[in-house]
């Protein structure tokens, strides 16, 4: 099913394939790449002609893939001297879900995107996971649409000036990334994020994880999202260690 686009829609989805620097030949992808499950779910409850949508999720899976690939791609190819650790570290800063939700701001991507009305109401189009997954969701449905080339385009026109950064690129590094490092130095154990709930219907869910180092519980952390959940945890935990870890000289 297409849905009918009010005039300002249409508007604001020009703007933004203009912003990305690429124009889609079959604009059903880029339409699935902005919408949200709730959008989904509230069609589907109130229209049976709606049951065969879908929502970004798939590809949001397969943005994440593209974007590392692209990311990686571009960072081998500037940085020909630089180790794989010094490399992960800028990737980590370049696609950590902050990143790609305040690149959505500046793309103006939340007034594309299609919630549903609920979402919508409770402030959806600035929650960073959904800015993150909707990002990862258009640059899938570039790489379906245009291939591999296209993709880089785009990643290179969109992340190219923070490229140019270099090393400093590290100083964008997650909560996640940073808690991984200290607890490699301090510990010499990585995190582990384990899934401890969920509540609320599918559309409108939230999750909650531990976060266990070394078999031992350390933080706990709340989101929209698994991902918002665990860097919530990381973000505990690095405030916990900051208060009983001092940091070796």
């Amino acid at each position: 099913m297409t849905e009918t686009m009010s005039p300002g829609q249409e508007a604001a989805r020009d703007g933004l394939q203009k912003r990305l620097g690429y124009t889609f030949q079959d604009g059903a992808l880029l339409e699935r790449a902005l919408r949200h499950r709730s959008y989904v779910h509230q069609f589907r409850s109130e229209t049976d002609e709606a049951q065969d949508m879908e929502d970004n999720q798939r590809l949001e899976f397969l943005g994440d893939a593209v974007l590392g690939l692209c990311v990686g791609t571009l960072l081998y190819d500037t940085f020909p001297d630089f180790k794989e650790g010094e490399m992960s570290k800028m990737r980590a800063g370049l696609v950590n879900e902050a990143r790609l939700a305040k690149l959505a701001r500046q793309i103006d991507l939340p007034s594309s995107l299609l919630l549903g009305r609920g979402e919508d109401a409770t402030g959806g189009r600035d929650k960073d996971s959904i800015l993150a997954d909707a990002v990862e969701a258009v640059l899938a449905a570039i790489y379906l649409d245009g291939g591999f080339e296209a993709s880089m385009e785009v990643v290179e026109n969109l992340w190219g000036e923070l490229i140019s950064l270099g090393p400093g690129i590290e100083l964008l590094g997650d909560y996640k990334t940073r808690l991984q490092e200290l607890t490699q130095r301090v510990y010499g154990e990585v995190p582990t994020y384990l899934l401890t709930g969920t509540e609320g219907p599918d559309h409108d869910r939230t999750f909650e994880v531990s976060l266990v180092v070394g078999g031992r519980p350390l933080a706990s952390g709340k989101g929209r999202s698994k991902k918002a959940a665990e860097k919530a945890a990381a973000r505990s935990a690095l405030e916990k260690l900051g208060r009983s870890v001092a940091r070796p000289s």
